[in-house]
């Protein structure tokens, strides 16, 4: 029976999201990738246990994690029963009504079926009550806003989620839906943006800002452009990358510039005694707008590689400005 490291709690650092009463890891877990139903089983276990050790609390899921699709909240459900339940209280569980879940006209985007049938789902996948936070997972360009918003908050009222989170959502969209919700009195926890050093789109759009605006915090995902920001690529494409097998990243999109950026940024990086993966972790919290980034793991010992970085957050001047003139 997994027991939980005592220190847990004495290298991690924790911010207040956004004007709530509750304080997230700045570094947390996605499980969007490794722990589906073609993933090794045990492998998963030794990634959640070394995360949860690191006092990394907060595990973020989807219902269409896997693949397959809802296997990752399966295999987090069993963990959870296994080895993980008695320290439920001290988790933040998180999902989402994700992308194309099952066949038909409700099984996608925003309407109230969709996010309350979702949400039974994943609570039975992960034989939870409740989960701490339940997203809408992109703007719905078709559902009016108020359907989505008054499905988010009545699922609060049913005990089904504690606070809801939107993402993928801009400024102007924020904070509408965000008045909507502070009109039902239900509590918008976060906001879940992508951002990396090769997307910034949030800087131009005013995001972070407006999500201080709205009383809620940030937590990032892709962080590391899907692998782009690591030392996977400093020399190139590997036949076992992401990029070569043609998944979200495209072979196309790693052109010879981007390479040569890649590679100076590991040179900043080895001047603060970092790896690549570390310096761009650190740059997407080098403000405290943003509350926490997520992480994926294929094995263990990436977690304690990327929770190093709690010790070195602060850039100095000159490093920021070499690392614009490289992103330049």
């Amino acid at each position: 029976m997994y027991q939980a490291n005592e220190h847990r709690y004495e290298t991690m650092k924790y911010l207040r999201c956004g004007k709530s009463g509750l304080l997230l890891p700045r570094v947390s877990l996605g499980l969007w990738h490794n722990f589906g139903s073609v993933d090794c089983y045990e492998n998963m276990r030794e990634i959640l246990f070394e995360a949860f050790d690191s006092g990394i609390t907060h595990f973020d899921l989807a219902n269409n994690y896997g693949p397959s699709y809802g296997s990752a909240e399966e295999n987090f459900g069993r963990i959870l029963a296994s080895d993980l339940r008695p320290y439920r209280d001290e988790m933040i569980i998180s999902t989402k009504a994700g992308y194309d879940m099952w066949p038909g006209p409700y099984g996608n985007w925003g309407s109230r079926k969709y996010l309350m049938a979702s949400l039974d789902q994943s609570l039975r996948r992960m034989g939870l009550d409740y989960v701490d936070i339940f997203y809408h997972h992109r703007p719905d360009p078709d559902t009016p806003l108020e359907e989505t918003m008054n499905a988010l908050s009545d699922i609060v009222r049913q005990g089904k989620a504690l606070y809801v989170g939107l993402s993928n959502y801009r400024s102007d969209q924020l904070r509408e839906a965000a008045a909507i919700l502070r009109e039902n009195k239900t509590p918008l926890l976060i906001a879940q943006p992508r951002y990396n050093m090769f997307d910034r789109w949030v800087e131009s759009d005013g995001l972070l800002d407006t999500a201080a605006e709205c009383g809620c915090g940030v937590i990032c995902f892709s962080p590391l452009a899907q692998g782009l920001l690591t030392n996977r690529y400093l020399n190139g494409i590997p036949a076992d990358s992401r990029a070569a097998r043609n998944h979200f990243l495209k072979a196309e999109n790693i052109t010879e510039e981007k390479l040569l950026t890649i590679q100076r940024l590991q040179e900043i990086a080895e001047g603060r005694n970092q790896s690549l993966a570390q310096l761009a972790l650190s740059w997407v919290l080098r403000e405290n707008k943003v509350t926490s980034v997520l992480i994926g793991a294929s094995r263990k010992s990436q977690i304690d590689d990327n929770v190093q970085i709690i010790k070195h957050l602060d850039f100095t001047t000159n490093e920021l400005s070499a690392i614009e003139e490289v992103l330049r």
